[in-house]
C-alpha cells in the first residue's frame, strides 16, 4: 500500500510539474533602437561630407542644443553617430523652436554651405524625426588640438581637458562689448594658445557656463566641453566649464 501511495504522490508531482512548465512563454526581449537608421532619401555623413560646397543636402539628426529663435529661424547644433552638423538660420515657428530640446531628431534640407572656414547648413526647413532620442557623450579631443585632425571633429560635441587659461575673457572679440555679448577667452596647451568663445544666443548671460567664464583668472586650470565651430580657425563654443 505505502509502495502504490509514493507511486501515486510521484506522479502527481510529474503532472503538477508540467502544468507549471505549460504556463505562458516569455516575452520576447525588444530589439535595441538603431540609432544610425536613416529615413528614406537622407544622407550618411560621409556623403554629406563628399556633396561640394554649394550642394543640395539633406541630413537626419539629434539636437544637440538650438541657439536663440528669432525673426522665425533657430540655428541648431545637430549630431549622428558618424558626424554633426551646424545648421543656419532654419527657418521654425516659436512654437517649434520649443519642441527643438536636446536629444530630438529632426530631418534637415538645405544648402552646403562654407564662410571663413566653418562647414554649415543654410536656406534650411526641418521636419521632426520620429520619437528616438540621443545625446552625444563628449569626446576628448586635448591630444590633437594642435593637429589637423581636429578638423574631423568638426561641429561634434567636445571636451578639452586640464586647459590653462591665459588671458580673461572679453565682451566681444575686440573688447568693446558689455554683459551678455558673446565672450572671448584665450587657454593654453603645451605652449599653444587658443581662443575659445561664449556663444551669446547660445549660453547667454544668467547662464552656468557664461557666468563662470567671466569670473576665469589667468592660470586656472579648467575642462572646457562645447561645439567644436570654425571662424578663420578653431573657435569652440563653449557649454561647459570645470574649474579645477
Amino acid at each position: 500500500m505505502k509502495k502504490i501511495c509514493a507511486v501515486l504522490l510521484a506522479l502527481a508531482m510529474v503532472f503538477a510539474l508540467a502544468a507549471c512548465s505549460s504556463g505562458p512563454a516569455p516575452e520576447p526581449e525588444p530589439e535595441p533602437p538603431d540609432y544610425s537608421a536613416k529615413s528614406e532619401g537622407v544622407m550618411t555623413y560621409e556623403q554629406y561630407v563628399s556633396v561640394p560646397v554649394d550642394g543640395e543636402v539633406t541630413v537626419e539628426g539629434y539636437v544637440q542644443a538650438a541657439q536663440s529663435w528669432w525673426d522665425n529661424q533657430v540655428s541648431v547644433y545637430l549630431q549622428d553617430l558618424d558626424g554633426a552638423y551646424y545648421v543656419e538660420n532654419m527657418l521654425c515657428t516659436e512654437e517649434d523652436a520649443d519642441a527643438l530640446t536636446p536629444g530630438r531628431k529632426i530631418k534637415v534640407t538645405g544648402k552646403k554651405t562654407e564662410e571663413y572656414g566653418e562647414v554649415k547648413i543654410t536656406a534650411a526647413a526641418f521636419e521632426f524625426g520620429d520619437e528616438l532620442e540621443y545625446i552625444a557623450p563628449p569626446i576628448d579631443v586635448t591630444a590633437i588640438l594642435d593637429t589637423d585632425e581636429m578638423i574631423k571633429y568638426q561641429n561634434r560635441y567636445v571636451l578639452f581637458s586640464d586647459m590653462e587659461v591665459v588671458s580673461e575673457a572679453l565682451y566681444n572679440w575686440a573688447g568693446d562689448g558689455s554683459h551678455g555679448d558673446d565672450l572671448y577667452f584665450q587657454v593654453g596647451k603645451d605652449g599653444q594658445v587658443f581662443t575659445f568663445m561664449v556663444e551669446s544666443d547660445l549660453t547667454g548671460s544668467g547662464t552656468d557656463v557664461y557666468e563662470a567664464v567671466t569670473k576665469l583668472k589667468k592660470g586656472d586650470i579648467v575642462d572646457l566641453e562645447g561645439f567644436c565651430c570654425w571662424f578663420d580657425g578653431l573657435t569652440p563654443h563653449i557649454t561647459g566649464v570645470t574649474v579645477k
